[in-house]
């Protein structure tokens, strides 16, 4: 039932506006090894969106490597367009090591993005050489003052 169920609701979100839909992984099937259910559960927000741009947050704050790693690929076989690495309510958030072993799990055709503790200019460079194409970031006002002042308007 769950696939339905995220499915109507991506379906919902698309028609009420939505350009872009972030679903989190199942952790506790992903945990208990149930990797088809994950799969049917990404693959049914993907068939939703219908083209819409799908991020897979992992929250990788509660996985092992192998479980990143799983994660990826699964959301790679699903469909998805990026695989991202927390909600940013975790108790932590992005790290380089994440984003190097994602960038290394999935193909070019999935996308990278961080989310928590990338909270300056010089972060964000670091993560965008490690392979992110998007950052969440709450501090966004002193990261482009910061630009600015580094590389001019």
């Amino acid at each position: 039932m769950r696939p339905e169920f995220l499915n109507m609701l991506a379906k919902e979100a698309i028609f009420s506006g939505a350009k872009e839909i972030d679903m989190v992984i199942n952790i506790g099937l992903l945990k208990s090894g149930e990797y088809e259910k994950v799969q049917e559960d990404i693959a049914a927000v993907v068939k939703a969106a219908a083209g819409k741009c799908v991020k897979v947050i992992l929250e990788n704050a509660y996985l092992s490597d192998e479980e990143k790693i799983k994660g990826c690929q699964l959301s790679e076989a699903a469909g998805a367009d990026y695989v991202k690495t927390s909600t940013g309510y975790a108790p932590t958030g992005a790290t380089l090591d994440d984003i190097r072993l994602m960038k290394a799990a999935v193909s070019s055709k999935v996308k990278i993005k961080s989310a928590g503790g990338v909270r300056t200019l010089d972060a964000i460079i670091d993560y965008l050489d490690a392979g992110i194409s998007r950052t969440g970031a709450t501090t966004t006002a002193q990261i482009i003052d910061d630009f600015v002042a580094k590389f001019g308007s």
